[in-house]
């Protein structure tokens, strides 16, 4: 299985930016995909998830009105848009593929991608 995340970069408070996750090496019908980031000095955190199957998804408060998950079926890919970015939004994005379908815990997703850096600011 491999997951490649990649879209980040440097955006200005107020900005947008999507992230895109494509992944491969199985049939994802049933799982569930996640976003996570980690800031500096701080624990890694979950952001949005999105079932692969039904397409419901699920985000976390702080990104809420802000951010949104969707996922291509066709193209194997999850996508994070993300709108009104903070300066407190900076981190590395990962993305993640859970077998068992959607989770906001690190520890439920079974596979991750590398990794993409976003950082706002002005």
């Amino acid at each position: 299985v491999q997951l490649q995340a990649y879209g980040g970069g440097l955006v200005q408070p107020g900005g947008s930016l999507k992230l895109s996750c494509a992944a491969s090496g199985r049939t994802f019908s049933s799982y569930g995909m996640g976003w996570f980031r980690q800031a500096p000095g701080k624990e890694r955190e979950f952001v949005a998830g999105v079932s692969w199957r039904s397409g419901r998804t699920y985000n976390t408060d702080s990104v809420k009105g802000r951010f949104t998950i969707s996922r291509d079926n066709a193209k194997n890919t999850v996508y994070l848009q993300m709108n009104s970015l903070k300066p407190e939004d900076t981190a590395v994005y990962y993305c993640a593929a859970n077998q068992y379908g959607l989770g906001n815990r690190a520890n439920d997703y079974d596979y991750w991608g590398q990794g993409t850096l976003v950082t706002v600011s002005s």
